[in-house]
């Protein structure tokens, strides 16, 4: 018996059957080398094949030359692709997953920078990626774009792959042809549903005819209220329905969002979960044969049994998930949900490394892009086990205990405060932020079971970590704000000026509810991330009067990667928050502050009954000089003041060294 029995059942799509509902869907890896798959691509697939998914999408390949989109895209149009993906296909299909590529084209919403090429769309609209306009196509680039589709869903099958997926989602070239307010054509490609559906229709019907009836074909969409100009459920639907009374088209999956809500297309903690629900009822009402997949903000095994249980969707696509923890599905199969290490919906290293162009990673889960080097998430056994001592148990500390414990150490950790965590605690106290401290729960059942004895309001000094004669001494002491609540932006002033008036506090004391505050607070936030923007959040939503004042040009500028930053702004203007970029503070008066224009040096006062800095931390190491011949491991804040993800990253790397 499991407690996922629609979730672990099979499903037959085509010439295929899978063995769960659990997709490992389609998202940009950015692993390619020279526009091929290679060893780390290859890994990071067959890790999810190994940890259970029922299906496995790859990264989208650009069908076109003008679609290219990033660094690490496929080639697009050149056979070169085909050897290279059947060398790495072969092992992730022996390991028992379905596999299928997605093929893409962006539209009117490309990258010169990378394509060398216009932005080819319907009708010469603006671009949302960047502030390019495109190139209304021809007929014949119609017909050019379409056999482009085809040629590449035949490599696809040549490689090896199992079927493909087709891009219609995000406001993509194919859905810039079915909405009316992008497709302003007057041609047989344009004005009727007929005509805007027909570039779609055949690209589904060529590629049946190419590929043959073995050959699963999917379509992938996108369901968003945010726009009147968007297609609404019943139009979407529509649309499906005649690509699926063709016969051809074996299943639909629904995302969210698109290039006129990015902070949709892959929701943050801000937003909430299952968004697509709402379409894939429908769609699995009006389809007869496709079947409907959900994507979107379906994180737990919870979430996707109900999703399939209530015969909302045949299918999930749990990606960030599956990410953050590739044995994710076989956990399910295997009744273990409790040992799934949930993703915490940040964005910071999947999305948000790959909007600067680089290969994808995972906050929580390290190994992400280094399959290949690490491994995965299958640990080897240590040659000599030893005894190792953690000190602190922040990120840091709990990944490198945890790691050493998998591979047979002897591990102990001992954190000085009452609870696990560290700053990273703090960070799970700021509104919408619940998954941090689920995963800190997840650490302290894997302990239990991995038998690392943890120690609380356990402070070691060096004479206690001498006596408890560890082979392994690790220390992970963080980080603590800074005493002086030096400004980057401002460095003339070196220490604040009128800090000695009190009343200042750091974001660490607000979110540990030390810090006493009357109804006005200003916040500086000199970093752009959660740590100072959280803590605004935080206090308007207890009914404080708050002045955000950043020396950036807008609030939560490093937010951006992530696509969490516009849903927060709109947050906090809606609980009043003034936000005052561009400025920094010149002085402390005790009673309010007095803040410089970084533009043109005017000043202002603002008065305040308190002042909190979210300026940059100070490295804590008070053992590592007085334990230097023990050759303690430094790792974490304790070495540099950084945010989460190098913890973690860290605490892995020192695990495995061990």
């Amino acid at each position: 018996m499991t407690a996922f029995p629609r979730l672990t059942s099979p499903l037959d799509l085509r010439h295929k059957t899978l063995r769960n509902r659990i997709t490992f869907g389609a998202h940009t890896a950015n692993m390619s080398v020279n526009g091929l798959p290679g060893d780390q691509f290859g890994a990071y697939l067959l890790e999810r094949a190994l940890g259970g998914a029922g299906m496995i999408v790859a990264e989208p390949v650009p069908v076109h030359r003008t679609g290219v989109l990033t660094r690490g895209n496929f080639l697009a149009e050149d056979d070169a692709v085909i050897p290279a993906f059947r060398r790495i296909l072969e092992p992730v299909k022996d390991a028992g997953a379905v596999v299928l590529q997605q093929l893409y084209h962006v539209g009117q919403h490309g990258d010169s920078d990378l394509s060398y090429q216009p932005h080819w769309g319907p009708s010469g609209r603006p671009s949302y990626h960047d502030s390019d306009g495109s190139h209304a196509m021809t007929g014949a680039e119609i017909e050019e774009m379409i056999a482009a589709f085809v040629a590449a869903a035949r490599r696809c099958q040549q490689a090896g792959f199992d079927g493909v997926e087709i891009w219609a989602a995000y406001h993509s070239l194919l859905d810039q042809f079915w909405t009316p307010w992008s497709n302003r054509r007057d041609d047989d490609w344009g004005g009727s549903l007929e005509n805007r559906t027909r570039m779609s229709m055949r690209i589904l019907e060529g590629i049946r005819r190419a590929c043959g009836e073995d050959f699963i074909v999917g379509m992938s969409v996108s369901y968003s209220d945010s726009y009147a100009v968007s297609l609404g459920i019943d139009a979407l639907t529509e649309i499906l329905a005649l690509h699926d009374a063709t016969g051809h088209l074996d299943y639909v999956s629904c995302g969210s969002g698109g290039y006129l809500d990015f902070e949709k297309l892959m929701p943050t903690f801000v937003l909430g979960e299952k968004l697509t629900i709402p379409a894939t009822e429908v769609f699995k009402r009006e389809l007869k044969h496709a079947k409907v997949q959900a994507e979107s903000g379906i994180r737990t095994p919870d979430n996707a049994e109900s999703v399939i249980g209530s015969g909302q969707a045949d299918l999930v696509s749990i990606v960030r998930g599956q990410i953050a923890d590739p044995h994710l599905a076989r956990k399910v199969t295997e009744g273990r949900p409790e040992d799934i290490r949930g993703c915490i919906s940040c964005n910071q290293m999947c999305w948000g490394r790959r909007s600067r162009d680089y290969w994808i990673s995972c906050l929580v889960n390290p190994s992400v892009g280094r399959e290949y080097q690490w491994g995965g998430d299958r640990f080897t056994p240590a040659e000599t086990p030893k005894k190792v001592l953690v000190v602190g148990a922040g990120p840091a500390g709990l990944e490198a205990a945890r790691v050493a414990a998998e591979r047979g150490h002897s591990v102990e950790i001992h954190e000085a405060a009452a609870v696990i965590g560290g700053q990273f605690r703090l960070a799970g106290e700021q509104p919408r932020r619940g998954q941090i401290t689920e995963l800190l729960d997840w650490y302290e059942r894997q302990f239990a079971q991995l038998g690392v004895r943890l120690h609380l309001n356990s402070f070691l000094d060096a004479e206690d970590v001498r006596a408890i004669g560890a082979d392994v001494v690790v220390l992970a002491t963080g980080s603590l704000p800074d005493e002086e609540a030096t400004q980057r932006w401002l460095p003339q002033l070196g220490p604040l000026p009128g800090l000695g008036n009190g009343q200042v506090y750091s974001a660490e004391d607000v979110m540990r509810r030390d810090a006493r505050l009357s109804d006005h607070v200003i916040v500086l936030d000199e970093g752009g991330n959660m740590r100072g923007v959280g803590t605004a959040w935080h206090l308007a939503e207890a009914g404080k009067q708050v002045t955000l004042v950043t020396p950036d040009p807008f609030v939560g500028k490093e937010l951006a990667r992530t696509s969490a930053d516009i849903p927060i702004r709109a947050r906090l203007a809606r609980l009043g928050v003034e936000m005052l970029t561009e400025h920094g503070v010149l002085d402390w008066r005790g009673n309010g502050a007095l803040l410089r224009n970084l533009l043109d040096g005017s000043e202002r006062e603002i008065a305040s009954s308190a002042l909190v800095m979210a300026t940059t931390n100070r490295a804590f190491d008070p053992l590592s000089e007085e334990l230097s011949d023990l050759s303690p491991v430094l790792i974490g804040d304790a070495q540099a003041p950084r945010q989460a993800p190098w913890a973690f990253y860290e605490g892995r790397k020192c695990g495995l060294d061990i």
